[in-house]
């Protein structure tokens, strides 16, 4: 019995996940492709752009999961899910699992081999996304911040939370796609490159990517079977578990908020209100639709750090409430009256 392949795309929050499988949907070439979206956020952004990929919507069966992290919980979401699909398993060619960017991958890649998934499933890969410009300066994992913890204290001898997640997903790929290269000089991504091959496994092959475009041909097809590797890929999440040691969730102090607007008059306006919003708090994403006075079209706003992205991509449909709402996700942003 042909089992079904999956390909897992992975990477922290605003790397190009979503770009990503949007293009991977929209040069689908005749493939039927199921779509898995692990939603952060309680307005789907993500799954919007995603579906608005597919040249033919019936080849997308886009089925999306809440709350955001698939991690030591994965039972409860995502192996129902699979068994639905499953069901329908003569109309699907290939599975893509988009995870949050608070998600480790590997719980997914053990979960291939419960007994009623494993007959019918195999892991193609694990597909990591790097943001270069993240990586360069800092922005995301707080670099420069968590080095000046260090140095201050002692005590500090493990690694932080979000680098730890950094960590285990770079180690848990077979293929890993540096994003967003057309924002970095060529010796800086040279140096990037060597950065992240240092710490993902031996031979993991790392490919620039821009705007999210890559041949479907080097991403589907692969034929990893990670499920059958999984003492090859480290995980510092897992060792934690192993040694029953305590030990403090990435997403534990993590909020979503949502800002919701009537209408944009200019979106500049918008993107510097958000631009100070991430300079006085610690906000690690931005994301949403914005609804522009007197414009037919939806827009679509996205931000990492200070940069910022906007573009519109559809009519606003005539059942659809038009307003700005963006999810906003960082760190302790309830406690401080962000809601």
């Amino acid at each position: 019995m042909k089992k079904i392949p999956i390909t897992i795309v992975t990477g922290f929050l605003g790397v190009g996940k979503t770009t990503l499988v949007h293009n991977m949907l929209k040069n689908a070439g005749g493939k039927r492709i199921a779509v898995l979206v692990n939603e952060f956020g309680e307005v789907d952004v993500d799954g919007q752009i995603i579906h608005a990929g597919a040249e033919d919507k019936a080849e997308c069966n886009l089925i999306e999961l809440p709350n955001g992290c698939i991690c030591c919980t994965v039972q409860e979401e995502f192996l129902p899910t699979m068994m639905d699909l499953m069901e329908r398993k003569e109309d699907i060619d290939h599975i893509v699992i988009e995870t949050s960017g608070l998600a480790m991958p590997k719980p997914l890649v053990k979960a291939v081999n419960w007994p009623d998934l494993k007959p019918h499933v195999t892991i193609d890969a694990v597909i990591t996304v790097v943001d270069a410009v993240g990586l360069a300066t800092g922005e995301i994992c707080n670099r420069e911040r968590v080095q000046a913890q260090r140095l201050a204290d002692d005590s500090l001898d493990h690694e932080t939370p979000i680098e730890e997640l950094f960590l285990d997903q770079l180690t848990c790929a077979d293929l890993v796609l540096v994003s967003k290269t057309d924002l970095i000089a060529a010796p800086a991504l040279d140096e990037i490159k060597a950065i992240v091959s240092g710490k993902a496994r031996a031979n993991t092959k790392v490919i620039p990517v821009q705007d999210g475009v890559m041949d479907n041909e080097v991403l589907l097809g692969i034929g990893a079977s990670a499920e059958d590797d999984l003492e090859g890929r480290h995980s510092i999440h897992d060792k934690h578990h192993e040694e029953g040691h305590h030990h403090h969730h990435h997403n534990d102090d993590i909020d979503t908020v949502l800002k919701e607007y009537e209408a944009t008059e200019d979106i500049k306006d918008l993107v510097q209100e958000m631009t100070e919003l991430v300079k006085s708090h610690e906000i690690y994403r931005i994301k949403g639709f914005v609804n522009i006075p007197d414009k037919p079209m939806r827009m679509i706003l996205q931000g990492v750090g200070e940069r910022f992205d906007y573009y519109f991509d559809r009519k606003w449909r005539a059942d659809e409430v038009r307003k700005t709402r963006l999810v906003i996700i960082g760190k302790h942003l309830k406690s401080k009256a962000l809601v």
